[in-house]
């Protein structure tokens, strides 16, 4: 039999008229409007996080303040108000609360949270809704990928993008997901675990996997792609740069062609639910590169750190965390 989850989501409404949130508890029973905003224009950005259980059963949250600005910050280039910082960290708190006998034994996964911002109010043209609604829900979940901890096997997409200079490609906007199904699943198809994309101009820049932030490693550099406008800022990902400035590597923002990629010494990728994968293997123009893995790499030593960090094994001097 199925797990039976929780079905408590904390909503807010926003309604031009007050110019103000309410935060409400509800039962899952909703009917959107098919003039909806979301369901006609799109107009949406989520959130993912995660709540993770220690070893002497506390509950914690890892920097959803972050994950709040970043919705702010999406919300705005959406034409969408949004929820404070507060009420942001606060809802994702009561669902973590709410559904704390879901969280996972430490070692076991996680209670993976979506925080959901869409236009809700009625509208049939082209334009911003009237209203707008903030959900969070949550599930418990285990590794992302099937291979589980395996080194990942990526295939460079050289056909589709993910996102162009001045669109909507560094914010986490709903409508940035479903143009990548028709490459993913090509990929996925094929025996590849991900794609990875190029940039849309020059189709020779690194820029990100479907679902995760890349970083290239060789020597003591680690470099990743700046974020420009066209690659989500990952809080994983900046979480992983402070740490290994912290480790003494040299990390770099900045351009990474395909070519520097194909050379280097270690590959891995960073996401909220990826967390820090090994990259094993990258297939580009029908050619097979492969990538050092293993427990000395550079990734399990950042992963270990991180890992320790969220799950209170490691003590928690950068404020990080968020008990419950």
């Amino acid at each position: 039999m199925p797990p039976q989850f929780d079905p408590l989501i904390s909503t807010c409404f926003f309604f031009f008229d007050v110019q103000a949130w309410s935060l409400l508890f509800l039962y899952i029973s909703c009917c959107l409007s098919a003039t909806t905003g979301q369901t006609l224009c799109f107009q949406g950005v989520y959130e993912g996080t995660k709540a993770y259980r220690t070893e002497d059963g506390r509950i914690l949250l890892f920097r959803p303040d972050l994950n709040a600005s970043r919705m702010k910050i999406g919300a705005e280039r959406m034409c969408m108000p949004s929820p404070s910082v507060d009420q942001f960290v606060d809802a994702v708190k009561q669902i973590a609360l709410a559904n704390k006998r879901w969280v996972p034994p430490p070692g076991k996964g996680t209670l993976y949270i979506r925080p959901l911002l869409i236009g809700s109010g009625p509208v049939l043209g082209l334009g911003p809704a009237p209203e707008y609604t903030f959900l969070a829900y949550a599930s418990p979940v285990g590794n992302y990928f099937k291979e589980g901890s395996a080194p990942l096997n990526l295939y460079i997409e050289e056909e589709f993008v993910r996102a162009a200079p001045g669109g909507a490609g560094g914010v986490k906007a709903m409508s940035n997901y479903a143009p990548v199904l028709k490459a993913l699943i090509r990929a996925k198809s094929r025996g590849f675990s991900d794609v990875l994309y190029l940039d849309s101009v020059n189709r020779k820049n690194v820029e990100e996997v479907s679902s995760c932030n890349i970083f290239v490693v060789k020597g003591n550099v680690i470099s990743t792609p700046a974020t420009n406008g066209t690659i989500l800022e990952g809080i994983t990902r900046r979480s992983v740069i402070e740490i290994a400035r912290d480790y003494g590597y040299q990390v770099e923002e900045r351009v990474i062609p395909v070519d520097e990629l194909i050379n280097a010494d270690q590959v891995f990728c960073t996401g909220t639910a990826v967390v820090v994968a090994p990259v094993g293997s990258i297939t580009y123009q029908n050619k097979r590169v492969e990538f050092k893995t293993g427990s000395r790499s550079v990734y399990q030593e950042l992963y270990s750190t991180l890992v320790g960090i969220q799950t209170g094994v490691i003590e928690d001097k950068k404020g990080w965390t968020v008990e419950v």
